[in-house]
Protein backbone atom coordinates (compact mmCIF):
# COMPACT_ATOMS: atom_id res chain seq x y z
CA UNK A 1 0.00 0.00 0.00
CA UNK A 2 1.44 3.35 -1.04
CA UNK A 3 0.27 6.79 -1.94
CA UNK A 4 0.72 7.53 -5.64
CA UNK A 5 -1.15 10.83 -5.66
CA UNK A 6 -1.34 13.33 -2.82
CA UNK A 7 -4.92 14.05 -3.88
CA UNK A 8 -5.98 10.66 -2.49
CA UNK A 9 -4.63 11.54 0.95
CA UNK A 10 -6.35 14.93 0.74
CA UNK A 11 -9.65 13.25 -0.21
CA UNK A 12 -9.26 10.89 2.73
CA UNK A 13 -8.95 13.89 5.06
CA UNK A 14 -11.96 15.60 3.49
CA UNK A 15 -13.98 12.40 3.92
CA UNK A 16 -12.93 12.20 7.55
CA UNK A 17 -13.98 15.82 8.03
CA UNK A 18 -17.40 15.12 6.50
CA UNK A 19 -17.97 12.23 8.91
CA UNK A 20 -16.81 14.22 11.95
CA UNK A 21 -18.55 17.44 10.90
CA UNK A 22 -21.94 15.78 11.19
CA UNK A 23 -21.29 15.66 14.96
CA UNK A 24 -19.21 18.83 15.29
CA UNK A 25 -21.72 21.00 13.44
CA UNK A 26 -24.69 19.42 15.19
CA UNK A 27 -26.58 17.90 12.28
CA UNK A 28 -29.75 16.01 13.12
CA UNK A 29 -32.02 13.42 11.54
CA UNK A 30 -31.32 12.13 8.06
CA UNK A 31 -28.61 14.75 7.51
CA UNK A 32 -26.35 12.97 10.02
CA UNK A 33 -26.65 9.62 8.27
CA UNK A 34 -26.27 11.09 4.79
CA UNK A 35 -23.12 12.97 5.85
CA UNK A 36 -21.65 9.89 7.48
CA UNK A 37 -22.44 7.72 4.44
CA UNK A 38 -20.99 10.21 1.96
CA UNK A 39 -17.91 10.84 4.11
CA UNK A 40 -17.26 7.11 4.51
CA UNK A 41 -17.73 6.65 0.76
CA UNK A 42 -15.10 9.30 0.01
CA UNK A 43 -12.77 7.71 2.56
CA UNK A 44 -13.26 4.23 1.08
CA UNK A 45 -12.52 5.41 -2.46
CA UNK A 46 -9.39 7.19 -1.20
CA UNK A 47 -8.19 4.10 0.67
CA UNK A 48 -8.95 1.95 -2.37
CA UNK A 49 -6.64 4.22 -4.36
CA UNK A 50 -3.81 3.36 -1.94
CA UNK A 51 -4.42 -0.39 -2.22
CA UNK A 52 -5.31 -0.76 -5.90
CA UNK A 53 -4.08 2.33 -7.77
CA UNK A 54 -6.37 3.05 -10.69
CA UNK A 55 -8.03 6.06 -12.19
CA UNK A 56 -11.50 4.52 -11.82
CA UNK A 57 -12.05 5.51 -8.18
CA UNK A 58 -11.84 9.17 -9.17
CA UNK A 59 -15.16 8.82 -11.01
CA UNK A 60 -16.75 7.52 -7.83
CA UNK A 61 -15.25 10.37 -5.85
CA UNK A 62 -16.66 12.86 -8.33
CA UNK A 63 -20.15 11.38 -7.90
CA UNK A 64 -19.83 11.52 -4.12
CA UNK A 65 -18.58 15.11 -4.38
CA UNK A 66 -21.65 15.97 -6.44
CA UNK A 67 -23.84 14.30 -3.81
CA UNK A 68 -22.13 16.40 -1.12
CA UNK A 69 -22.85 19.52 -3.17
CA UNK A 70 -26.54 18.67 -3.51
CA UNK A 71 -27.16 17.14 -0.06
CA UNK A 72 -27.94 20.39 1.81
CA UNK A 73 -30.87 21.13 -0.49
CA UNK A 74 -32.14 17.60 -1.04
CA UNK A 75 -31.92 16.59 2.63
CA UNK A 76 -32.58 20.02 4.10
CA UNK A 77 -29.67 21.02 6.32
CA UNK A 78 -30.83 23.49 8.93
CA UNK A 79 -27.50 25.11 9.82
CA UNK A 80 -25.71 27.39 7.40
CA UNK A 81 -22.37 26.05 8.67
CA UNK A 82 -23.39 22.49 7.76
CA UNK A 83 -24.47 23.62 4.30
CA UNK A 84 -21.18 25.45 3.73
CA UNK A 85 -19.18 22.48 5.00
CA UNK A 86 -20.97 20.05 2.70
CA UNK A 87 -20.70 22.32 -0.34
CA UNK A 88 -17.02 23.12 0.22
CA UNK A 89 -16.22 19.46 0.91
CA UNK A 90 -18.02 18.45 -2.28
CA UNK A 91 -16.10 21.01 -4.31
CA UNK A 92 -12.79 19.85 -2.84
CA UNK A 93 -13.52 16.17 -3.50
CA UNK A 94 -14.45 16.94 -7.11
CA UNK A 95 -11.40 19.17 -7.64
CA UNK A 96 -9.01 16.58 -6.16
CA UNK A 97 -10.52 13.84 -8.34
CA UNK A 98 -10.34 15.91 -11.54
CA UNK A 99 -6.81 17.07 -10.70
CA UNK A 100 -5.70 13.49 -10.16
CA UNK A 101 -7.28 12.35 -13.43
CA UNK A 102 -5.52 15.12 -15.32
CA UNK A 103 -2.13 14.12 -13.86
CA UNK A 104 -2.58 10.32 -13.93
CA UNK A 105 -0.44 8.69 -16.61
CA UNK A 106 -2.71 5.65 -17.07
CA UNK A 107 -5.80 7.79 -17.56
CA UNK A 108 -4.00 10.13 -19.96
CA UNK A 109 -2.88 7.16 -22.05
CA UNK A 110 -6.37 5.63 -22.06
CA UNK A 111 -7.98 8.98 -22.95
CA UNK A 112 -5.51 9.64 -25.76
CA UNK A 113 -5.85 6.15 -27.22
CA UNK A 114 -9.64 6.15 -26.95
CA UNK A 115 -10.23 9.47 -28.68
CA UNK A 116 -7.59 9.00 -31.36
CA UNK A 117 -9.14 5.64 -32.26
CA UNK A 118 -12.63 7.18 -32.51
CA UNK A 119 -11.41 10.21 -34.47
CA UNK A 120 -9.27 8.20 -36.86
Amino acid sequence: MRIQHWQDAASLLVGLWVVLSSFILGLSGAAVWVSIALGLGVMLFAIEAFVIPSYLEEWGEMLLGLALLLAPWTIGYEQVSATMSSVLSGILVILFAVWELMTDRDFSTWWHDRWHRLAG
